[in-house]
Formats: C-alpha cells, structure tokens, sequence
C-alpha cells in the first residue's frame, strides 16, 4: 500500500511541476506513515514538509499543489490537508481488496521480502555451557535466537545459526572434578562437598554411570586423569541432553562450535600473537594484556594471566575473529542480561582487528520470573537443582513456551506463569491466536461439506473478485488493513531484531478476527457473500500460519 502511494504522490508531484504549480521536480524523501488516529486517515505524507526548502514555498501550498493533481482512481476516497502541510489519505474500501490476491497467490512466502539482498547473517546463541542443564532463562534466550533467525531468513538474509560451545577452561575442569568426587563419594569415600563444585542431582547420576561402565576399580585412576576422564565424559553426556531439549523446543542449528577446537588449532595464541606485534596487546606485571581502553572500554583486558593460563576474553577474541574470517557480513550475538558489560570490550576487539564493529550486534535478553497462578514459583527444587527448560516443556507444551517467552521484548523482564500456558481459553496468549487459524479450518470445512467450495484448502480463483465488492463492514475493511501489513511487520522485525513485532502483529491480527467473527456469520444464504467472507477469513488463516511460523510455533487444524 504504502509503494501504490507513493508512486501516486510522485505522479501528483510530476504533474504539478508540469503545471506550474511547483518550482522543481525534484522529489525528495518521505515518510508515508500509519496515523495514530483513524481520524487523520489511513496513511499520512510528510512530502510537503521535505520539499519546502526545494520548492522554496511553504508547505501548506506545497500540499495544495499536489493535492489538486493527484489521481485517486476509485483508490484514494478522500484526502485532507492538516496543519501546515502534512497530507492524509482516507483510501477506499475497494483499495484493500487486493491484498487477499497476494495473499492466496504467495501462500507461505506472503510477507517474505528481500530487505536482506541475500547477506551473510550468523546468530549465535544460547551458547550455554555444558555443566549442566538447560534453565529458564536459556528458554528465552533459544526462542528468541531461533526466532531472529527465522525472520531474517524471511526478510532475505543468508542466515547460518551457531552454538558455541564453552568445553575448555576452568568451568570444564570444575565439572570433572565435580563428577569425580561423587564417584569418590559412591565408593564409600567420606569428604567434605566444595561449594564451588556443580551440586545437581545429574553430577551424581553422571558419576554413578561413569562408575557402571568403568568398574570398582576406577576410584584408584590417578586423580588428574581421573577428572580429565570425567570432564569429558561428562560434557559429552550433557551436550548431548542439550541437543535433545533444543530439538524437542524446536530449534536447531547449522553448527556446534567448540571453544576447545580454538586451541587445539592454535588459533588462540595466533590471534594474541598478531595483536603483540601490532603493540595492542602488551605486558605488564607477567600478564598479557588487551588494550581495550583505547577503543572505547573502560579499561585494558587481561588476555594471558601471569601463571600462563588464558581467560574467556581470549578466545573469545579468537572466536569472533573466526566469524568474520568466514566472511559473514553481520554478526549477531544472542546474551543473557548478565553480560552487558562484555559488549564493550568485544566490540573493541573487533575494532582493533580492522573489521567494523558495526557489523557487530548483541541482543541481551532480560530475565524471566516463573509464576504459578500468578504467585512467585520457587527456582530450586532442591540444592543444586533447579527449574530445567526441559522441565517447562514437558509441563506446557512447546507452542505456548515459546509463545510466552517471545511475548514481551525481550529488553524487558518476562513473567512466565505455568498454569496461564496450560489454559485453554483466551487469556493464553497462544491459544488466542491458535484458535483462529483452527476455527477457521473447521469453517473452511464446514463450506466444502455444504459445497460452497470445491476443497476446503481454498484456491485463488479470479472469478471471485466480483463478490468482494461485498466486503464492505468496518470489521471486514480492518481485517483487510491487517492483512495488508504483515511484510512491513516482517521488514520491521528484521530491521530491529525483535521478534515480539510478529507476537504483537499476531495479537492484533487475532483480535481482530474475533470481533469480526462475533458479529458476522461467514457462511450465509447469500453465496456471493459467503464466498467473499470466506476468502477474507481463508486469508486471516494463511498469515496467521506464516506468522506463527516465524515464532516457531504451529498452526493446528483443531483445537
């Protein structure tokens, strides 16, 4: 709608210049916008107010001029000049017919663009460690990863989805000792637990496996191969589970990167190596350290400690410079809130490597509450143990959780109630807009059992475009505008990576097919007019099923 405007105000202005009304034909930028109010029509143009200083005339004869040479073509009803020029447009009922066309003709690509042009886009997350089960809050960060993922593909971006996996360092060598000394434990060994150790339930039940299959005799093993043997062991275990509860929330992704992998190849030292020579990274009291002051951090980053050892920065710095080596053209990172203070110093690292740092983006998701009925619900189950994502899924379902974790920004704090995602009426969210596209399927059907249409699966047919002069309630004409919307949404998801701009579209979109469906029956005795509806609300159902999509969350036939 927004292009069709925008080529009739080019038009307007081209003949107006023509006429003499306007001092050049230079046509500038504007913004053709949805007014707040429906009082102030359908869309708005700021076209006088850019081209004032071109014209050299005021705006509000500027709006005058081309509002006396456009075309409105049975598009346009009406058009009003407001203020000191801003120009709003009232289109008419028969201009929003169109989009059911598309709809049906585009079917599951109704809303793909190419704002994209085909860019090379990796979105890295979740990412969590393998110590130990995938939490809550992990949840969020997957379904909001995952979703990105799938809008970016949507808007035309070559979209490659990365786990990284933290399998080297401390945190590795903790959980084997973790493992070990439960093992130790088991075999009748009294010791006294570190708190800095894992206490899950899973270390013990890892250990009592270790101990099946490797025998009595393994508490003997040498301490250090012992935990060497058991860090291994038990981050493959867990890796493992992680794959299988991503795989049941429904995503998936193009490649496991392993930190370790980083060191094995040498890339770690070379990547601190190239930075030595360059004089960024330098030596003072025995460590290395990253002078990341100088791009814009609070303070330079230790890379190498003074015993040898390399921090997280370190091959973190490795592992992005890996990416942009694999000539990604942007970069997106998927972190929990805890991590805001580490964007600084990877973007200095980026800067200091010459690639631009702009290419470089996070998306910091903000933590969740989980609730039950609306009472705070205790995290842990017991010491150690807490609430798992595998644990939300299996209690409600993998379309409302994800439902509910994208039904906020995630920029802002999440309140995840247990018992709301297990309600079947409308004050779940996804069963709000679920039920749509399943009481839709059963109408569709119940109109091929009448013989209204030919399958129940409806096919564009050019034939019906004479019943849709029937669509002319103010329910049907919304739902219409709804519809007509849906690929700016998707280009305004992809622009700013926030997959809640679908959820809110969805929301609105249901909402209005509700009130439509309370006041109008589809099927009727007039057979022109069924079928007008029954084209309308076919169209509701393929783009709620294209936007559900997009969430990773099905569309049922039944409910």
């Amino acid at each position: 709608m927004k292009q069709r405007l925008r080529q009739i105000i080019v038009s307007g202005a081209e003949k107006a210049y023509e006429k003499g009304l306007l001092n050049s034909d230079t046509i500038p930028e504007m913004e053709i916008e949805i007014p707040r109010h429906n009082a102030h029509g359908d869309y708005a143009a700021n076209f006088a107010m850019v081209s004032a200083s071109i014209q050299k005339m005021p705006p509000r004869k500027i709006a005058e001029a081309l509002v006396s040479c456009i075309d409105r073509s049975g598009f346009i009803e009406k058009i009003e000049i407001a203020g000191p020029g801003f120009i709003n447009f009232f289109l008419s009922d028969t201009a929003w017919q169109p989009v059911l066309k598309q709809i049906f003709n585009e079917d599951a690509d109704y809303g793909r663009c190419d704002a994209g042009s085909g860019k090379r886009v990796q979105v890295e997350f979740v990412s969590a460690n393998p110590t130990g089960p995938l939490h809550i809050g992990h949840g969020r960060g997957a379904a909001v990863g995952d979703s990105v993922s799938r809008i970016l593909s949507f808007a035309g971006y070559d979209v490659a989805r990365e786990y990284y996996i933290n399998d080297a360092g401390k945190q590795i060598e903790t959980l084997g000792r973790s493992v070990w000394l439960r093992i130790l434990e088991l075999s009748g060994a009294s010791l006294e637990f570190p708190g800095d150790c894992y206490q899950g339930e899973y270390i013990k039940t890892i250990a009592a496996s270790i101990l099946e299959s490797k025998g009595g005799s393994f508490p003997e093993t040498p301490e250090k191969e012992a935990v060497k043997f058991c860090s291994d062991y038990a981050a493959r275990i867990i890796l493992n589970r992680i794959k299988e509860d991503l795989e049941a929330f429904g995503v998936e992704f193009d490649r496991w990167f392993s930190e370790q992998d980083l060191y094995d190849t040498g890339k770690v030292h070379q990547t601190i190596e190239a930075f030595r020579k360059s004089g960024i990274v330098y030596e003072k009291d025995g460590a290395l350290w990253f002078n990341t002051e100088r791009f814009g951090d609070e303070k330079d980053r230790v890379v190498v400690r003074s015993n040898g050892e390399t921090t997280y920065f370190a091959s973190d710095i490795a592992y992005h410079m890996d990416k942009f080596e694999r000539g990604f053209d942007r970069v997106i990172d998927v972190w929990g809130a805890d991590h805001h203070g580490y964007i600084k110093r990877i973007n200095a690292s980026i800067d200091a490597s010459e690639k631009e740092s702009d290419r470089f983006d996070v998306i910091l998701v903000q933590l969740v509450t989980l609730l039950r009925s609306g009472e705070p619900c205790a995290m842990s189950t017991r010491a150690g143990e807490f609430v798992t994502l595998k644990d939300i899924v299996d209690e409600v379902g993998r379309d409302a959780a994800r439902f509910l974790f994208l039904s906020r920004s995630f920029d802002s704090g999440l309140d995840f109630d247990l018992e709301l995602a297990k309600q079947k009426n409308s004050d779940n969210p996804v069963y709000y807009v679920q039920y749509v596209h399943a009481r839709i399927s059963s109408i569709l059907s119940k109109a091929y059992e009448n013989g209204l249409v030919p399958e129940a699966e409806l096919q564009w047919d050019d034939k019906i475009q004479g019943c849709l002069e029937h669509l002319g309630k103010e329910e049907e004409i919304e739902l219409l505008k709804i519809l007509s919307l849906f690929g700016e949404n998707v280009e305004k998801s992809a622009e700013t990576l926030h997959p809640h701009v679908i959820y809110t579209y969805l929301m609105t979109l249901a909402s209005a097919f509700h009130s439509y469906y309370n006041k109008h029956k589809v099927i009727t005795d007039d057979k022109d007019l069924s079928l007008a509806r029954l084209f309308l609300v076919g169209a509701v159902k393929k783009v709620i099923r294209n936007g559900l999509a997009l969430l990773g969350v099905s569309a049922p036939e039944r409910m």
